[in-house]
C-alpha cells in the first residue's frame, strides 16, 4: 500500500496521525466567526464546552441508533461552529457509521469522540488562560 494512502479499518478509513491531523482549534476560522472580539470569542469557547460535554454525555446514554446520530450531528455542528476541527471529524465519523459498524465500535468510536473533546477543551482551557 502507498504511504499517503489512507489506512482503511473494520470502521472505516483509520483517522490522520496527530502531525498530519487538524487542529484542535482552528483560530483563524474562530475569528472570522466572531469577527474578531476578543469577548465574543471567549464565550463561544465557553460555551462549546459545555455543549461537547454535554453532547459526550449524550452519545453514552444513547440507546439506538437514531439518538446516537442526534447526538453526535450535534456535536458535529458545535465543533464546526468554533472551529474544534479535530472534534468536528471526530463526531462526523461517529454520525456516519453504518449500523453494524455502530454495533461493533460503539465504545471506540466514543473513546474517540471524548479524545478529540479533551484535546480541544485542554487547548481552549490554555487559550483562555493567556486570554486570548
Amino acid at each position: 500500500m502507498h504511504r499517503d494512502a489512507p489506512q482503511q479499518t473494520a470502521l472505516g478509513p483509520a483517522p490522520a496521525l496527530a502531525e498530519e491531523a487538524a487542529p484542535c482549534i482552528d483560530l483563524a476560522h474562530l475569528k472570522r466567526y466572531t469577527f474578531g472580539e476578543r469577548a465574543l470569542m471567549r464565550e463561544v469557547l465557553e460555551l462549546f464546552r459545555a455543549q461537547s460535554d454535554a453532547c459526550l454525555a449524550r452519545l453514552a446514554a444513547s440507546s439506538s441508533e437514531d439518538e446516537w446520530r442526534e447526538a453526535a450531528h450535534a456535536l458535529k455542528g458545535s465543533a464546526r461552529a468554533v472551529g474544534a476541527c479535530r472534534v468536528t471529524e471526530a463526531a462526523e465519523r461517529a454520525e456516519t457509521l453504518s449500523a453494524v459498524a455502530l454495533s461493533q465500535g460503539r465504545e471506540r468510536s466514543l473513546q474517540a469522540v471524548e479524545r478529540a473533546i479533551e484535546e480541544a477543551n485542554a487547548e481552549i482551557a490554555a487559550l483562555l488562560a493567556c486570554d486570548l
